[in-house]
């Protein structure tokens, strides 16, 4: 091995690791409920988007989940208001408190709604030392009303990707879904509902694998010398 880190004059040595499968196995996992946040991206008073999330939602909690559904009525535009604002703080402390997270946006125009993606972009890469967000799991769905497509979560994965979150590879694209639903709100039985089945046991099953190992699946070797070279400048600066 020292033949193979001589061979890597740019690697920083002290701070390579290599990844080791005992780290991959939590020595005290967690026994809590995997906790877990839905957003939706439409305000009408029937969203199939809400409708969706809703459905997932009991799902999740028939797993044995707790679930949280986020009401994106009232959330100013980003960065139209201040950090303290009710719905921001709301939705941030949600994003804090959850380990896993579902998407849920209706297709407009060939993308995300701009509901949706406002609540996403109030998200911060960063709060103090933590990245709300990374190592996370998530689950993207979307809805249309005309034939399937998959620009919606497509869009929603680039960004998933983007705040570091591990999104799982099943999805759920729901066309047509004013067909879907019947009148008390709830999805009818039909392959669509089978498959928001599908990710919601994934979802949980990535969660309960991945929530305790986030620190360590998230944890990089050019972060690790950024901090390095930080701590470095800073204890240099006492000693001036």
């Amino acid at each position: 091995m020292s033949f193979v880190l001589e061979d890597l004059p740019n690697l920083d040595t002290a701070l390579f690791k290599i990844p080791n499968l005992s780290n991959l196995t939590s020595q005290s996992p967690s026994t809590h409920a995997p906790r877990f946040l839905l957003l939706y991206g439409s305000l009408r008073e029937r969203s199939y988007s809400k409708l969706l999330a809703l459905e997932a939602a009991r799902l999740l909690t028939a797993m044995g989940a707790e679930v949280k559904v986020f009401n994106p009525q009232d959330l100013p535009l980003p960065d139209a208001a201040p950090d303290d604002h009710p719905k921001v703080k709301e939705l941030r402390e949600l994003v804090m408190w959850s380990e896993g997270m579902v998407w849920c946006t209706p297709e407009r125009h060939g993308a995300m709604t701009g509901i949706m993606k406002a609540q996403i972009d109030w998200i911060p890469l960063s709060s103090g030392a933590i990245r709300p967000t990374q190592g996370k799991t998530l689950a993207v769905m979307e809805v249309s009303g005309g034939s399937q497509s998959f620009n919606a979560v497509n869009q929603l994965r680039i960004l998933g990707r983007w705040m570091r979150m591990l999104t799982i590879p099943n999805q759920s694209s729901v066309p047509k879904a004013y067909l879907e639903f019947d009148e008390a709100g709830r999805m009818k039985a039909s392959p669509y509902y089978d498959r928001v089945v599908d990710v919601m046991e994934e979802l949980m099953k990535f969660t309960l694998l991945t929530r305790d190992l986030a620190p360590y699946l998230t944890d990089r070797y050019s972060e690790r010398k950024e901090s390095a070279e930080a701590l470095s400048i800073r204890l240099n600066q006492t000693r001036i």
